[in-house]
């Protein structure tokens, strides 16, 4: 089974929003660029929306895709599928993840990512260089 998962690495300047998962979530106090499960009938855009309104009260514009990644966990498949955005309405406040914010490309090679974001962070690093 495979799900699919998107994710936003919202610039703000030189610095990327990234979230830290909280203690009870999987991979717990990893961070992560937000996002959310793709729901049947969704497209990634809608979904990436949906969830970072849901999750941080925040509407973006999502832009062009930064990278992907595909992770076995025993029978599922994860695949994340991770666009830039920009904020376009609120100030992300978190309601499922312990800390958030904005980080330069510094600080965000320092973070503890979970498994899938790792490649995602280095493609957008190498992008950037």
């Amino acid at each position: 089974m495979c799900v699919r998962v998107v994710g936003a690495a919202i610039a703000r300047g030189e610095k990327t929003f990234a979230a830290r998962r909280s203690a009870v979530m999987t991979e717990p106090l990893r961070w992560e660029f937000p996002g959310g499960k793709v729901e049947p009938g969704e497209t990634d855009v809608e979904a990436l929306s949906r969830e970072l309104v849901e999750e941080f009260g925040v509407e973006v514009a999502v832009g062009e895709l930064v990278g992907s990644a595909e992770i076995t966990r025993g029978e599922r498949i994860l695949l994340l599928v991770v666009y830039r955005a920009t904020l376009v309405g609120g100030e992300p406040t978190p309601s499922e993840h312990d800390m958030a914010g904005f980080f330069d490309d510094d600080a965000l090679t320092s973070l503890d990512w979970a498994e899938a974001d790792i490649p995602i962070v280095r493609a957008l690093l190498a992008r950037r260089r």
